[in-house]
């Protein structure tokens, strides 16, 4: 049953917390219990809405929590997050006092910000716990290998900061049948070698990402940093035929008119889409600025009745309309999936990132803050 109250909108997403938590637990039986499980929940869950995302985690026994920033890291606080959070964007000039009154652990990256951390900590009279972040290849975030020297020893005369893990990232862990995921673990034990020899004893070392956890063993890691396969979106072979995920976003609307619609008329801006036949045209409140993707004109299907009905003609800032003259009875108030199943039928993130050439991430994360977010669970 829904956890919120009615919304009268018909354009919105449904979140399935027991999907979800099926989700999670597959991750939990592939790592086992003595391997910790740090759910990312940044940019609001993927777009799943992190106020009801990250409560369910928690409840269902996620370790740790990850987000890109400060300001996620106290949504998650202000949701009634408990467990440690990790903010693997790092901090940024006086976001320090935050992130020391909710208890927030930075990546960190940079040894100007370590110094300003380092102040800030001794400042409030307690140490700061900080994830040393090392680039073994992915070209973005984190210290060269070749720096540690360098890095080690600043941090070592910086008595403020707790090192409490080692963290680095993969490029091509999507890519299992890439070498280059192996060079990169093998550099990364060999950073925490060297953090080990010069006097340091992080608890943590982390560095598999949903790919890496389903693909390879953990290389002597006690943390994973599931993202993506919480959300059902991991893909990819090996992934969709060898990953037990369940989708966990079904984003929906309705029709709100049918109209009867000669043969030979334009329909929508720039009449990209002519009935080639007397036609149903239905006009769905959903566009754009709801994440439903303008690169969709031409290509995109929902399912209405069960049925694929094909989007006729441009998408617009807020409606779609839809061919659904092969569809009987269709009606004003008609249930319309744009992601999800009805019946036998059933449209994929992958199915719609492939038609507009992106990735299930971002089919996610695009979907607008103004189609609201409603939590079920079979629980309730």
């Amino acid at each position: 049953m829904p956890l919120d109250p009615p919304l009268t909108r018909p354009t919105r997403v449904e979140i399935d917390l027991d999907a979800l938590c099926f989700n999670l637990s597959q991750v939990r039986q592939r790592v086992g219990a003595e391997c910790e499980i740090l759910a990312v929940v940044k940019a609001d869950a993927y777009g799943h809405g992190a106020r009801g995302v990250a409560p369910a985690l928690q409840a269902a026994g996620a370790d740790q929590f990850g987000v890109a920033l400060v300001g996620e890291g106290l949504d998650l606080r202000r949701y009634g997050i408990t467990r440690p959070v990790v903010v693997l964007g790092g901090v940024f000039p006086g976001e320090e006092p935050l992130l020391l009154e909710h208890d927030l652990q930075p990546a960190l990256y940079d040894l100007d910000v370590a110094r300003r951390l380092d102040a800030a900590s001794r400042e409030a009279g307690r140490r700061i716990p900080c994830h040393l972040k090392i680039d073994t290849g992915m070209g973005r975030l984190g210290f060269r290998p070749e720096r540690l020297p360098e890095v080690l020893a600043t941090l070592k005369a910086l008595p403020g900061l707790e090192l409490r893990g080692v963290i680095s990232h993969l490029a091509l862990a999507d890519e299992p049948e890439k070498s280059f995921t192996a060079a990169q673990v093998e550099r990364f034990q060999a950073v925490v070698n060297q953090v080990r020899e010069a006097g340091f004893a992080p608890r943590y070392l982390h560095l598999a990402n949903s790919a890496a956890i389903y693909s390879r063993d953990l290389c002597g890691c006690n943390l994973v940093r599931p993202g993506i396969s919480l959300y059902g979106g991991l893909t990819g072979s090996p992934f969709e035929q060898d990953v037990p995920q369940r989708p966990v976003m079904r984003f929906l609307s309705q029709v709100a008119q049918v109209k009867e619609v000669p043969a030979g008329e334009g329909v929508s801006y720039a009449h990209r889409f002519v009935t080639a036949r007397p036609s149903r045209i239905a006009a769905v409140p959903v566009g754009y600025a709801d994440g439903y993707s303008r690169l969709l004109t031409g290509k995109g299907e929902v399912l209405i009745r069960g049925c694929r009905a094909p989007v006729a003609g441009t998408v617009c800032m807020d409606w779609i309309l839809v061919d659904v003259t092969h569809i009987p009875g269709v009606t004003v108030g008609d249930r319309v999936t744009l992601l999800g199943s009805d019946g036998t039928e059933s449209i994929t993130a992958k199915e719609w990132a492939d038609k507009v050439g992106t990735i299930t991430y971002e089919v996610f994360c695009n979907i607008s803050k103004r189609v609201p977010r409603i939590f079920v669970s079979g629980k309730e």
